[in-house]
């Protein structure tokens, strides 16, 4: 017996950085199969070629307007590579700041004004949690998110201390970094972090920040009820968000936030356990992509427009593969690749739950992380190390964004750009099947989802989606 197959296209999605687009074969109520659209296409990587290379510090942050700082570092880690250049102990140091402060606030922003409004709407009416719900994180007026907003703007404070501006600043080089903090910059940063940790400790946490990040696995953290934190807590459990939009298991990190010792967390793949990352693995599968030629490490690879928009693609999103499988990145994984126990036993089902709290977990650990950085401050230290650009060379950044693992590649030739290529974490977590028929995590972690008849866009669908954070516009360029 055959059964009925409704076709049900979704999109564009509100609260979603940049266009996204969803085409779900639902049979009796549930998703049998997904197709993930990236329908914007913008050419970041051919506006590169023919350039100087120091351009790519200048263009490619402006990719994004939420997440301009990772591709700045990605960027200027591209270019230190290529040049033979390593940033000075110091310098490193303070551009893993920078970068942890706008990584943080990401987090801040999905949580308050992507996440979880959703659980605000009328569809919720009548659950135990849903009056807290709407007075907390209603859309403009809830409590919760005016508090966030208004924490991460005093936190973003940093930004024009140490980068000058946010977005798109050039604070970030392959040397180092442009601002060398005096012993006033650091007693400004330390206000700002204190301030910082207060209101995690009295909104988002309702407790100290260490008893959050000591939590030894999913069972504690279902116990945990204070804060906004203990809110989502309490609204996942009813809704069983643990099991929904499971992860296939296969976790990636390049490392965050790399010092002079080594990645503060750590750099890896996960899949039952931490194996090497060779990032010589990655191909770019472009199978159903609106590209032309074929597989590629990115390297090597080409963002060539297929014109012809054959009838095989799809999404102008390619596939990129580690030694041909699809992983999962972002806070999650970054957790997980790290060993933290929690993550681990999250990991277990890596859905929705895993995925929100992976960020949760990640604010408050990161908390301690900036709170050392700028307490290690030496005003004499040497923070910029300076270099000369290659008239022949290659390079290769890698970094890791909010929403996961984010690589550039430049190839100088003659003194210019003669490629450049950029996975970002969306590309990863938001990628089209590849040649072997593979669906990418957001396909596959669709697959089975409630789909409830006539919803135009089936609220299931919209917390999978959102628990992965896309950002559309860094995914195509």
């Amino acid at each position: 017996m055959t059964q009925d197959i409704t076709r049900l296209v979704v999109g564009p999605f509100n609260r979603v950085e940049g266009d996204l687009e969803v085409t779900l074969d639902v049979a009796e109520g549930r998703v049998r199969s997904a197709r993930v659209n990236a329908p914007l296409y913008r050419g970041f990587e051919r506006m590169l070629e023919g350039r100087d290379p120091r351009d790519a510090l200048t263009i490619t942050p402006r990719i994004c307007g939420i997440c301009s700082i990772s591709q700045s570092a990605a960027a200027a880690r591209a270019l230190g590579a290529a040049m033979g250049l390593a940033p000075t102990p110091e310098g490193a140091a303070m551009a893993a700041l920078i970068h942890a402060v706008e990584n943080v606030a990401d987090h801040l922003t999905h949580f308050h004004l992507f996440f979880m409004p959703d659980f605000a709407r009328p569809a919720y009416a009548g659950r135990g949690w849903h009056d807290r719900a709407v007075s907390r994180f209603t859309a403009v007026e809830g409590g919760a998110l005016r508090a966030a907003v208004q924490a991460r703007a005093e936190l973003l404070h940093i930004m024009g201390l140490m980068a000058g501006k946010w977005p798109h600043t050039l604070a970030i080089q392959p040397g180092g970094v442009t601002r060398a903090p005096g012993l006033r910059e650091k007693l400004r940063l330390q206000a700002s972090l204190r301030a910082f940790r207060r209101y995690l400790e009295t909104d988002l946490f309702g407790a100290p920040l260490e008893d959050f990040a000591a939590l030894p696995d999913a069972t504690a953290l279902m116990h945990w009820t204070r804060g906004d934190a203990g809110l989502f807590l309490e609204i996942a459990a009813d809704l069983d968000l643990a099991t929904l939009g499971r992860g296939a298991g296969r976790y990636m990190s390049f490392g965050a936030y790399p010092l002079a010792e080594g990645p503060v967390f750590a750099r890896g793949l996960w899949e039952g356990g931490t194996q090497p990352l060779d990032t010589g693995a990655i191909l770019e599968d472009v199978s159903h992509s609106w590209m032309l030629g074929g597989a590629a490490h990115p390297a090597r690879g080409r963002t060539e427009p297929d014109e012809a928009m054959r009838e095989t693609a799809y999404s102008w999103c390619k596939a990129p593969r580690l030694a041909g499988r699809p992983v999962e990145v972002g806070a999650l994984a970054r957790q997980v690749v790290d060993g933290h126990p929690l993550a681990l036993s999250l990991a277990r089902d890596g859905g929705v739950l895993a995925r929100v709290a992976g960020r949760l977990l990640e604010l408050a650990r990161t908390q301690g992380v900036m709170e050392r950085l700028v307490a290690d401050i030496q005003p004499a230290a040497l923070f910029m190390a300076q270099g000369t650009l290659p008239r022949e060379g290659a390079g290769e950044g890698l970094v890791e964004a909010a929403r996961g693992a984010l690589g550039h590649w430049i190839r100088i030739e003659k003194g210019r750009i003669a490629g450049y290529q950029i996975v970002a974490p969306t590309t990863w977590n938001f990628s089209p099947r590849d040649s072997a028929g593979l669906p990418g995590p957001l396909e596959a972690a669709l697959e089975g989802v409630a789909a409830g008849e006539g919803e135009a866009v089936p609220l299931a669908v919209q917390h999978v989606v959102r628990s992965f954070d896309p950002c559309m516009v860094c995914t195509v360029h």
